[in-house]
């Protein structure tokens, strides 16, 4: 599903009533534990976190008017998603997140390549979601960027 949305608010008042909640919990913990530097917007219709223009400006590789995006956060025909960029770049993370999913949700893990799908909105590990948007500072997002960008 996509919405049409210009800010995070317009986004989550066009979320039908049984993802309003989970989003928003989402949002919250992401924004509680984010490292300082990147910032929150609409980009490709969702809510994500990305590294500022100030900060890097060169952005996206595929499309340079675009900011660098870390985290984005989606309401889908059948699911919440969460795509985080960092368990893509940095293998440590991604082997530590599937390592510790099942200590906090009983059913299988349901993963793209960055995208973290969660079917049941009662079975969303915010406190591990916490603990993964801590892991990757702007500065080690942008430097592992550029370094794959050079291979």
């Amino acid at each position: 599903m996509k919405y049409n949305a210009a800010t995070v608010e317009d986004y989550i008042n066009q979320l039908p009533k049984s993802r309003k909640e989970p989003i928003v919990k989402l949002r919250q913990t992401i924004l509680k534990n984010l490292p300082k530097g990147f910032k929150e917007q609409i980009l490709y219709g969702m809510i994500s976190y990305v590294v500022p223009f100030s900060t890097y400006p060169d952005g996206h590789h595929v499309n340079p008017k675009l900011p660098l995006s870390f985290i984005s956060l989606a309401s889908q025909k059948n699911n919440i998603s969460l795509y985080h960029s960092g368990v893509y770049v940095f293998p440590e993370v991604l082997a530590w997140f599937q390592q510790e999913y099942p200590k906090h949700i009983k059913t299988k893990l349901d993963m793209g390549k960055s995208c973290i799908r969660f079917k049941n909105m009662n079975n969303i590990p915010y406190d591990l979601i916490g603990e993964l948007c801590q892991k990757i500072t702007v500065d080690q997002f942008v430097r592992s960027y550029k370094d794959i960008l050079e291979k």
